[in-house]
């Protein structure tokens, strides 16, 4: 392609990455939209619903790291689509199974293939875009996971209602493949690259990775991510729940705050990102805020626990902005930071940070729910963390 062609092309690649995304976390994040119709058909308690979540994400942990080197090494072609179809697939074969204990092994083989979509098409789209656009082209890509959760949060439980919850994860699954070979058939190298054989001693290319766990930019990206996604998870896996349950909201309107949380989330990581490529200090001050204001929405939920429907929707639409729309600042952040011939790790590095988050936080959330009858023990210890990771990731 000529210079003209590639400018243009570059713009499809960020569409095509976008759906993917939306597609490979349909399921993942729109869980919490049937959470209550899966409580209620396999008798599940709160922490069981956060175990379901943990389980997806515990693969991660490795495949993420293992997906990362893969990118340093192979065609994102092949290791995005691939892991997407895997995670397809996996949902389909939930229409053989009935049992709780058979969806933790499924949705744990499902973190495999996810381990490498938030990682290839984060390195996808920084290849394609040059720096002073590489914000936006981020947030905009890394707004295909709450697009997705948010078309889930509509779609899966009418056919949870309708047809069970086998006929949500059918759905989903069938989205999931699409997103895969959507990727397959239309993602290109911006070069070609060259394939060199050489030995890989496993052990040294582990040490020199490992190296940038001392880095000051990799220890702020790890704390800040493993917050803000342990925000970002309570709120989609709880919150319909929490409306559904405790404040005894119906099924539809507590969809449609899910639904509104997510969609500002869209919003929050194509504007936040928008800002840091125009921001004449370094991108991690977007991520500062977003923690800030993520503290603050918690700390105004938590306090007032308002019943106005009205005030609700404006305060989950500041909770969506920047406790979901974190995320385009933040990749793009490593993507500016990290060595290039090791971006791919970095990245899986960093996310693993994040699923680390997810599997401890998630079912520890449930677990307290149980316990106390209720969030605001956990959601407490969630507001004092985040203050600390401000205070500490400020310097």
């Amino acid at each position: 392609m000529d210079n003209t062609s590639l400018d243009k092309y570059k713009w499809a690649i960020l569409i095509v990455a976008t759906i993917t995304q939306a597609c490979a976390c349909f399921f993942v994040q729109g869980l919490g939209a049937i959470a209550p119709i899966l409580q209620e058909d396999l008798n599940l308690s709160s922490l069981q619903i956060g175990l379901l979540v943990s389980s997806a994400q515990l693969a991660p942990l490795a495949g993420l790291l293992i997906a990362g080197e893969l990118l340093d090494r192979y065609n994102e072609r092949y290791v995005v689509s691939i892991g997407v179809f895997l995670v397809g697939f996996t949902l389909l074969l939930t229409t053989f199974f009935n049992s709780y204990f058979s969806l933790l092994i499924l949705l744990f083989l499902l973190g495999f293939g996810y381990s490498s979509a938030q990682p290839g098409g984060a390195k996808a789209v920084s290849t394609w875009f040059p720096k002073n656009q590489l914000g936006l082209a981020m947030g905009i890509r890394q707004a295909g996971l709450p697009l997705g959760g948010a078309l889930a949060s509509l779609t899966l439980p009418f056919f949870a209602i309708r047809y069970g919850w086998h006929g949500a994860f059918i759905f989903a699954g069938c989205v999931t493949i699409f997103g895969a070979a959507l990727f397959f058939f239309f993602y290109k190298e911006k070069t070609e690259r060259k394939i060199v054989k050489k030995e890989i001693n496993l052990l040294s290319t582990i040490k020199s990775r490992l190296v940038m766990f001392k880095e000051p930019w990799m220890f702020n990206i790890m704390l800040s991510g493993a917050f803000l996604t342990s925000v970002q998870y309570s709120i989609v896996v709880y919150m319909i729940s929490h409306f559904y349950m405790d404040m005894k909201f119906t099924t539809e309107f507590s969809s449609l705050l899910l639904f509104i949380c997510l969609t500002f989330g869209v919003v929050g990581r194509i504007v936040l990102a928008s800002w840091s490529d125009r921001s004449k200090t370094n991108r991690y001050i977007q991520v500062l805020c977003c923690i800030g204001f993520s503290v603050l929405g918690l700390l105004v939920f938590l306090i007032f626990n308002f019943e106005n429907k009205y005030i609700l929707m404006a305060l989950v639409a500041w909770l969506g902005f920047f406790a979901v729309g974190w995320y385009g600042p933040w990749v793009s952040y490593i993507a500016d930071t990290a060595p290039k011939d090791k971006l791919g790790f970095a990245l899986g590095l960093a996310m693993t940070a994040n699923q680390l988050a997810v599997v401890l936080v998630v079912p520890l959330i449930g677990f307290s729910k149980d316990i106390f009858g209720g969030y605001i023990i956990s959601w407490g210890i969630l507001i004092a963390v985040g203050i600390l990771t401000f205070l500490n990731t400020l310097r």
